[in-house]
């Protein structure tokens, strides 16, 4: 365990971090498992509503720094590719 004052409160800011990392993980994940389950549906409309959603989730972890630019990229990419496959198959 830390002894130094500044060592404390190092662990104290880690511990806070690191639930408002995880929280935004968290809800990153939730949100893509929620347009995966509306494009295994078909539904449209809610897939559409809920890529929006997703989109911005994703661009704001990448602003808070817990997922990298690309990888945000790479899932919006694919996730809208879907979505529009969709559309024009329906």
């Amino acid at each position: 365990m830390a002894n130094h004052v500044s060592a404390l409160k190092r662990a104290r800011q880690t511990e806070t971090r690191t639930a408002v990392n995880r929280a935004n993980r968290t809800r990153v994940r939730s949100s893509l498992r929620a347009l995966r389950e509306a494009l295994a549906q078909g539904d449209v409309k809610a897939a559409q509503e809920q890529y929006r959603t997703t989109a911005s989730l994703l661009d704001k972890s990448v602003q808070k720094g817990v997922l990298h630019d690309n990888t945000a990229s790479r899932y919006k990419s694919r996730l809208n590719a879907r979505v529009k496959a969709l559309a024009t198959k329906a």
